[in-house]
């Protein structure tokens, strides 16, 4: 017995079957003689439903009344579910995020939480109810609504796990776990048993949207570990946990493709000190995350830049690129959506030579171009031309033979 803290995504409470369905599951652990908090996501599609309303209102809505709205999906999941506790006969209550009191920097759309004050939350414990927290959504320091973009329920589960010092933190969606690659494409695809907090970072960032990056790096910082499973069966998940805790058997753990990338171009940058500090620290300060860059040296002193952005951040992204050209005298801008990142993951890398070499060797046997590189410690990434996207998981899948679970399958010591 115990803390349980439960987050159920969005496809868990598409419906009102759905709904009870969860409620069922609530409903088990609480007889256990657990305290439950459950984070509940807006019922399946509905928070795209309101950002088309909103982009049929205003191409260039205010922040805040743009979380003002979204966070009402969320608040129609938690009374929901709540009603559906209490329809079962247990004690239930519902809880946005301004009421749970959960903090967040004044940044709208993409809020960062600051501090929990968990009083609110303990006080509803103790009189034995189980208590339904909308996820997504905070408060600032003008107590307005604020989110925590896409994914953010995942965010606000771990916060509220650390916050209360939880026993269990536990994340339900529509998929049973973290997999070698996505197994929509690669069938033999291989559910973990076990991965790093690292491993499943480095997942997450590069295309894998099982779970939310913010999520992993706040469940690293306290060393909390997830449970990663289905809301639809009870079938064993994976556990996210740190590396200190493992035994690894094979240098690479998964692969991942994110069709997401845009490849932008600057033709005829000049070559001069801090040109290139000017426009990366541009796009920072418009929240513009840059993933992979290549500098090349030209000729009368002239370089040509390419780096890769997320497609969601392209709109204000063109913008501050094409301002910083027009200052510095760029030539020419070339953007390339026709793109995807493949890449390999896997604690053992740093330990393991040769390990992109083979990825870049089955790359030229399948005839796929690579067009820019990145690696780090743990993960080896390559763009390519989005088309060869599925080709090249397949084919690092099998060279890699992740689909031999006693293999890729990593141990508790």
């Amino acid at each position: 017995m115990g803390l349980i803290v439960q987050k159920y995504g969005g496809t868990s409470v598409a419906t009102l079957a759905r709904i009870k369905n969860v409620a069922d599951r609530v409903i088990k652990e609480y007889k256990k003689g657990n305290e439950i908090i459950v984070v509940v996501s807006a019922m399946g599609d509905t928070t795209d439903q309101l950002i088309k309303l909103i982009k049929g209102i205003s191409s260039n809505p205010n922040p805040r009344e743009v979380d003002m709205l979204l966070t009402t999906g969320e608040q129609v999941s938690i009374a929901l579910l709540s009603m559906a506790i209490h329809d079962k006969g247990f004690p239930a209550i519902s809880l946005t995020g301004s009421q749970v009191k959960i903090q967040t920097d004044d940044r709208h759309n993409q809020a960062e939480i600051m501090k929990i004050d968990n009083s609110r939350l303990r006080t509803e414990l103790d009189e034995g109810k189980i208590v339904v927290v909308a996820g997504f959504q905070g408060v600032n320091s003008q107590d307005d609504f604020t989110t925590l973009g896409r994914g953010g329920s995942d965010t606000t589960t771990v916060a509220l796990a650390a916050a209360m010092k939880a026993d269990r933190c536990e994340i339900y969606s529509d998929v049973e776990g973290i997999y070698t690659t996505d197994p929509r494409i690669v069938p033999e695809a291989h559910k973990l048993e076990y991965i790093s907090y690292d491993e499943m970072l480095e997942m997450a960032n590069l295309g894998a949207e099982v779970l939310h990056p913010r999520a992993v790096e706040l469940a690293k910082y306290y060393n909390l570990k997830l449970y990663i499973a289905s809301s639809f069966n009870y079938k064993p998940g994976t556990i996210v946990r740190g590396v200190e805790e493992m035994e690894k058997r094979k240098n690479v753990t998964g692969v991942t493709r994110d069709e997401d990338e845009v490849k932008i171009t600057m033709q005829g940058v000049p070559d001069q000190p801090g040109v290139a500090g000017r426009l990366f620290t541009a796009l920072a300060e418009h929240d513009v995350n840059v993933d992979m860059i290549i500098q090349n040296l030209e000729y009368n002193n002239m370089n040509d830049i390419t780096f890769t952005i997320n497609k969601e951040n392209l709109v204000r992204g063109k913008k501050v690129i094409h301002e910083i050209a027009s200052k510095l005298g760029v030539k020419k801008i070339d953007i390339d959506k026709n793109v995807a990142k493949v890449s390999i993951v896997g604690a053992g890398m740093i330990s393991t030579p040769g390990t992109a070499a083979k990825m870049f060797q089955v790359l030229g046997e399948e005839e796929i171009n690579i067009q820019m590189i990145t690696t780090s410690d743990i993960k080896v990434s390559c763009l390519i031309e989005k088309k060869y996207a599925e080709q090249a998981v397949k084919a690092i899948h099998q060279v890699f033979e992740l689909g031999n679970a006693e293999d890729v399958e990593e141990k508790a010591r």
